[in-house]
């Protein structure tokens, strides 16, 4: 008999309680946990790991790209090996790879080495971070206690980013950069004991399900090709004919990959499930919210040790407040807020928050301080995500049949992925021109006057950031459901069977 959870023919108006839901929750949280802080754990300790390995500054990006290439192109294909062979299976399989790729990663001798390991732990995430969120979807069945479950899940993913600044930061500093892939191990060792013994199996009552094996290979290279052109964007510049080579051939895969869903027995990515309102809105958000949360992340941190001479462990403390608003903002409203106003209301509400945080952070310059500069905007984006994210996720998974909780599940973390990619590129590019920009016009180039060139391309970061933030404002105004209408948060099974993903495989 299978594990497979995903293909229970059960109707999800019929909630299935878990007596051990709670302690699953902390077992995937502490597995979402991990894989989100290692998109920004590795990034700190990054000077020590090319002065340990010799590699040059041109090869340094490559660290960061091999995970995300392998992560984001994945995905897909993850979320729905969760469907297939069962939730438990592949989470155990996922936390097990990426302890044991991180631990190659830890053990380098060699760039290629390294490389090479967070190939690897991309790949292991993409199986881990969909099933994560899909045992959340088919644990918890309860509307009430499912929100209080993603309000820590939405937490910890707007969050992970700043813990492994600053656990990054802490290991860098005081013991060595390998570590930051060693304590994965840890990680993923208690991680596997609390899912085989909390994390339930799945019962399959229904046909095992078929991979959709070109639509696998179609989509897995339209992602690698959009993850790809972004971050060849950043290092080689806008006019490389690669980078819009690449981008161009993205999105004839994407192109191609809708249309074989359309006439597909079985479909990898059933087009209701994004095509629906409510969904759609929220992945776009989620992706939107990527985006501008990367000016945050990136500019801060260089601003905070570049500007303000900070160490690592300083600047990794210097986002707790930020952390804690956002822990703050995702209870309120998964607990209070979300329930009564929905997310046509809380997501805006949260965007419009990350504008006048954006805003305040291009105030910053040379002679700013912490409490009364940084610490004030920090805060209000820490309330801004904890007010997107969480609202966001809940919903675009909601409605979705049990048998495709894995590929939906899938869909968040490539909404994040790829908004994060655009980010990247998108912010960095801009940050490096307006500072060549300033320089240009500042002769001659003095200590100062490079200062106030990064301080300059800093700010022109969070404006751009800013308009991001203001286009999710309107685009999730604009295309969230009112409350009651179709699949929401408070109508979790629609006004119509016609919204509903069918039950059965094709």
């Amino acid at each position: 008999m299978s594990s497979s959870s995903a293909t229970n023919v059960v109707s999800s108006d019929t909630p299935v309680v878990s007596s051990r839901r709670w302690l699953t929750l902390s077992v995937v949280a502490l597995a979402q946990l991990m894989v989100v802080l290692d998109s920004t754990v590795v990034n700190i300790a990054l000077p020590a790991a090319q002065a340990d390995l010799g590699f040059s500054n041109g090869d340094r990006q490559w660290v960061v790209t091999a995970y995300s290439l392998a992560f984001g192109s994945l995905l897909l294909l993850g979320g729905r090996l969760s469907d297939l062979i069962g939730r438990k299976r592949t989470f155990i399989i996922g936390l097990a790879g990426f302890a044991l790729a991180s631990a190659l990663g830890g053990a380098a001798n060699s760039f290629g080495m390294l490389v090479g390991a967070r190939a690897l732990q991309g790949a292991f995430g993409a199986m881990l971070a969909p099933t994560a969120l899909a045992v959340l979807i088919t644990t918890f069945t309860v509307p009430k206690e499912r929100a209080r479950a993603f309000g820590v899940f939405g937490a910890i993913a707007g969050a992970g980013g700043a813990v492994g600044l600053l656990l990054g930061g802490y290991l860098t500093q005081y013991f060595d950069w390998r570590w930051n892939l060693y304590i994965n191990v840890f990680i993923a060792v208690i991680a596997i004991i609390g899912a085989v013994i909390y994390v339930d199996h799945g019962i399959r009552t229904g046909p095992r399900p078929k991979l959709d094996v070109p639509g696998t290979i179609l989509v897995s290279g339209a992602l690698f090709g959009v993850v790809y052109g972004f971050s060849n964007a950043e290092s080689n510049g806008w006019n490389s004919p690669l980078t819009w080579g690449v981008l161009a051939g993205a999105v004839v895969l994407l192109v191609a990959f809708v249309l074989w869903q359309r006439r597909a027995i079985h479909p990898l990515l059933p087009l209701s499930i994004i095509l629906d309102r409510n969904r759609g809105a929220a992945y776009g958000s989620v992706l939107i919210a990527g985006i501008g949360m990367f000016g945050v992340f990136l500019f801060v941190t260089y601003y905070l040790q570049k500007t303000l001479d900070y160490t690592p462990v300083q600047a990794g403390l210097s986002f707790l407040p930020m952390i804690a608003m956002l822990i703050l903002a995702a209870q309120l409203g998964t607990n209070i807020f979300v329930p009564r106003f929905g997310p046509k209301i809380m997501v805006p509400f949260g965007m419009t928050l990350g504008v006048i945080a954006m805003v305040l952070l291009t105030r910053l310059d040379l002679h700013s301080g912490y409490a009364a500069d940084v610490l004030p905007p920090l805060m209000v984006m820490g309330f801004a995500m904890g007010s997107i994210m969480p609202a966001s996720m809940q919903t675009a998974t909601l409605g979705v049949d049990r048998q495709f909780a894995g590929v939906a599940s899938a869909m968040v973390n490539t909404s994040q992925q790829v908004g994060g990619s655009i980010g990247t590129a998108l912010l960095n590019t801009l940050a490096a021109t307006a500072a060549t920009n300033y320089v240009a016009s500042h002769a001659p180039v003095t200590a100062i006057v490079a200062a106030e060139a990064a301080a300059h391309s800093y700010a022109t970061a969070y404006w751009a950031g800013g308009t991001f933030f203001a286009f999710g404002a309107v685009f999730s105004a604009l295309l969230f459901r009112r409350r009651g209408d179709g699949v929401s948060l408070t109508n979790p099974h629609g006004n119509a069977a016609a919204e509903r993903v069918p039950l059965t495989a094709h």
